[in-house]
């Protein structure tokens, strides 16, 4: 039986909206049909890809043939924006971040509950092989239980020159790369977490932040370094983790990396003092010969569905999101936190971003 597929328009016609619509292509539920945008020359971008070129939003809304509005706008108009076209009849995929702040997020999720409409958020770096690598250790236990995870983001171009340096619109990098990399965290970590420290950089001065650092603590013991930066010259490992039983490492998303494991069929023996500096140590001597294992880094997980094909499922009501808003709600919680722990320059204590709480109860950190 031919399925009649599901006609999706782009709003904001973009780098990453243009990048929606190769991933859609060849899609077996689902079909571009048109886009629309603010900026005349990305108008005639949409029309050269072959793809209809709605004179106004209002016009998207009116088409009774669109189902599907891919939101790819700056920051600041997607809950305006989904909410419309919710109200309109039209399943959603909203670019990350999804909003500026949970209370904007919570009132888009109330809309979708109340019109029966699908909203689903593009967290699409779950799908990074580099992370599903992690994952599959954390998982595994295949260096022992991991303690502490290292994530780091670094690049030396600092933030691009659009929109994504404006508070506004919703710039900076936490908003941009720390929304993914804490994603990562609280999908491979089925804990609460404790405690939130942050630091957020300005070395560029601009309004937004340049870069970040967040340092997490889990109920479980885990402990996560997230980092962000657009100042490195020399970039940090993607990747450092560290269990019981041996430490691994990611270099970048080339995938080069290794694990470091204890051998345990060869007996323990002290090592032996070395020079350091001026200095002799046998605690920072490297492990005696034959007592470690290197190997290679095991094989990622697959993700049994890409991102469009389990939204299109969604819709179908044959499959669970992926990604589910309960979880895009913790991850802005966590940012809030870290924003306000930058802000206050103190620890967030006792934030638990996995129990619903009344609204009175859970700490507020605005920043729409």
């Amino acid at each position: 039986m031919k399925t009649t597929k599901k006609s999706v328009v782009i709003i904001g016609y973009g780098g990453m909206g243009s990048y929606h619509g190769k991933l859609i292509q060849g899609n077996e539920r689902l079909e571009v049909v048109g886009a629309y945008d603010v900026i005349s020359e990305r108008q005639a971008a949409a029309t050269e890809d072959g793809y209809h070129a709605y004179e106004s939003y209002e016009a998207v809304l009116n088409d009774p043939k669109v189902d599907v509005l891919v939101i790819a706008t700056p920051n600041d108009i997607h809950k305006d924006l989904a909410i419309r076209a919710m109200r309109a009849g039209k399943h959603i995929v909203c670019e990350k971040p999804v909003t500026l702040c949970r209370a904007d997020f919570e009132e888009m999720m109330s809309v979708a509950d109340e019109t029966g409409r699908v909203l689903m958020v593009h967290q699409n770096r779950r799908w990074d092989e580099d992370f599903l690598i992690i994952k599959s250790l954390y998982d595994q236990h295949t260096i022992g239980d991991l303690f502490q995870i290292e994530s780091r983001v670094h690049g030396a171009n600092g933030i691009p020159g659009d929109w994504r340096r404006i508070e506004a619109y919703g710039g900076g990098m936490l908003l941009d790369w720390g929304v993914h990399l804490l994603d990562q965290l609280i999908v491979m970590i089925d804990s609460k977490i404790t405690s939130v420290t942050g630091r957020l950089s300005f070395i560029l001065g601009d309004e937004v932040d340049d870069g970040f650092e967040a340092f997490l603590q889990f109920e479980n013991g885990v402990t996560a370094v997230v980092e962000v930066g657009t100042t490195n010259f020399i970039t940090l490992p993607r990747w450092y983790v560290k269990g019981l039983e041996g430490s691994a490492i990611i270099e970048d998303w080339s995938l080069k990396g290794r694990m470091v494991m204890r051998n345990n069929e060869v007996e323990r023996i002290e090592p032996k003092p070395i020079q350091a500096g001026v200095g002799l140590t046998k605690t920072m001597a490297p492990p005696s010969e034959g007592s470690t294992i290197t190997e290679a880094l095991p094989a990622a997980y697959e993700h049994p569905s890409s991102f469009y094909d389990n939204f299109a499922a969604v819709i179908q009501g044959s499959a669970e999101p992926i990604v589910k808003n309960a979880e895009v709600l913790r991850v802005l919680n966590l940012i809030e936190a870290v924003f306000e722990a930058g802000r206050t320059r103190e620890v967030v204590k006792d934030f638990d971003i996995y129990e619903s709480k009344p609204e009175s109860a859970v700490p507020s950190f605005p920043v729409c």
